[in-house]
Formats: C-alpha cells, sequence, structure tokens
C-alpha cells in the first residue's frame, strides 16, 4: 500500500485527504442541522421510523443499562431507548456541536433531560474510559468516519464485558433491479429535496454518495468482528436499503 493510499479517503465519491474528512463532514451537518429531522421523514417516507423501532425491538433497552449513541446527533436513538426503559441513562456523542443542540431543544420538549447528557466527541478517539457502558449503538453515522475499524474499536473499549454494540447503517440490495430503481430515487431526487428543503444541494449529494461507498453487509460484519465482538449478525431493513447489525463483546 503506497504512502498516498494510506492517508488518503473518501467524501462520497472524491477523494481527499484523511485530515480533511472530519471537517467536511462537520460541514455537511452544521448546515443542515436545523432541517436534518425533517429531511429524514422526506428522503425516507417515515421509514427511517420504522428502522429504527426495530433497532429497539432487537436491542430490547434494560431499565439498568446505560447507552452510548456515537454520532447520535439529535438523540433519535437515546429518545427511544429511554422511552423503552425508564430510569436507563444516555449519552449521545456527536462530532457536531449544531445537532447536539438541535437534540437538546427536543430532550427539553419531550422532558427527557435529566436522563440524557449530550458530549461532542469523536467516534474514533471516544472521550469515555474503558468499560464504562452497557450498550453502544450508532444509526446512519458510521458511514461518515473517516477510519471505520478505529471506530468499531472504540466501541469495543468503551463497552463494559457482556456490553453489546448495534449498528444501523443504510446497506446494499441483493436484487440488481431494486437496488438501480434506488439509486435513481437516491442520486435524482434526494439532492433536489434537499435544496428545496434546506438550501443545500450538495450536502445531500455527499450523503447519497457516501451510501455508495458504505460496505455491503457481510464486509461490515467482518469489520466488526475484527474489532474483537462475537456472535455477530445483521438483519436486513426493506430488502436491505438498510441493515441492522449486532454484535456482543463477551
Amino acid at each position: 500500500m503506497t504512502e498516498q493510499a494510506q492517508n488518503t479517503t473518501h467524501f462520497g465519491f472524491q477523494t481527499v485527504a484523511e485530515e480533511e474528512k472530519a471537517g467536511m463532514v462537520h460541514g455537511v451537518f452544521t448546515r443542515v442541522a436545523s432541517r436534518y429531522d425533517l429531511m429524514n421523514d422526506l428522503m425516507s417516507a417515515g421509514i427511517h421510523r420504522v428502522w429504527k423501532d426495530a433497532m429497539m425491538d432487537w436491542l430490547a433497552p434494560q431499565p439498568w443499562q446505560k447507552l452510548l449513541d456515537v454520532a447520535g446527533g439529535t438523540g433519535d436513538i437515546a429518545f427511544r431507548f429511554l422511552k423503552r426503559a425508564p430510569g436507563a441513562q444516555a449519552v449521545v456523542c456527536d462530532l457536531t456541536e449544531s445537532m447536539l443542540i438541535e437534540g437538546q431543544k427536543r430532550a427539553e420538549a419531550e422532558r427527557l433531560g435529566d436522563d440524557l447528557d449530550w458530549v461532542v466527541g469523536d467516534a474514533m478517539a471516544l472521550p469515555f474510559e474503558t468499560g464504562s457502558f452497557d450498550v453502544v449503538t450508532n444509526a446512519f453515522g458510521t458511514r461518515n468516519v473517516t477510519r471505520i475499524q478505529d471506530w468499531l474499536n472504540e466501541a469495543y473499549r468503551v463497552l463494559k464485558p457482556g456490553g453489546r454494540l448495534m449498528v444501523l447503517e443504510f446497506s446494499q440490495m441483493p436484487n440488481p433491479m431494486l437496488q438501480w430503481a434506488y439509486d435513481r430515487y437516491s442520486f435524482n431526487v434526494i439532492p433536489v429535496m434537499g435544496q428545496i428543503v434546506t438550501n443545500d444541494r450538495g450536502s445531500y449529494q455527499y450523503l447519497v454518495e457516501s451510501i455508495r461507498k458504505f460496505p455491503d453487509q457481510d464486509t461490515f460484519a467482518d469489520m466488526i468482528r475484527r474489532a474483537g465482538f462475537e456472535q455477530v449478525k445483521y438483519r436486513n431493513m426493506s430488502m436491505g436499503i438498510a441493515a441492522l447489525h449486532s454484535g456482543w463483546k463477551i
């Protein structure tokens, strides 16, 4: 592997220096933070809510657990976790402070602030002690991380023995014709929608491209195993548009 290959990564379909990607991703989510939740509903016709509920069904939150939601943004996963397990605690960690601010507004409106903390931090160097959490989650943030394996290694580190990782991320459809149709929708509709709703076509062009650069289900499962997790499994959502990955620190 050349030095150049070691020091570059992708930002959508662009090749960029590794040290530049985090700032570029930060810029994307800073620009779209105020309309992020609305765009999620519009882009997926609300189906992302079904996927997140399925995530909670498989996770089965318990009142004694402490959750870390990495790249948790506006708190969708943490809110669901706390509502399923009253008495549990949650921490939302995200690189983009403006996303956390939007989440804090939601937490105040839903009266969930007492059991919820918000921390600005990098998934590849989590600002938490080893063995701090019972559950670590990530929903639609993994593909934005510069070095995905580093983030998975960090997830393993901050989990307690017996803890669980669960990742919800866009993935690959096994049917080529369905993938072709989904690609046409993604590239032709979502950036235009982003322009209309957020006045920012470029950020949603990146988000669509980043989905195509993400590893397929089996490759990502192998990366989770490489971090040390066992009993790694995945479930396809909506025929593979997204996938839920689960692993245990045993």
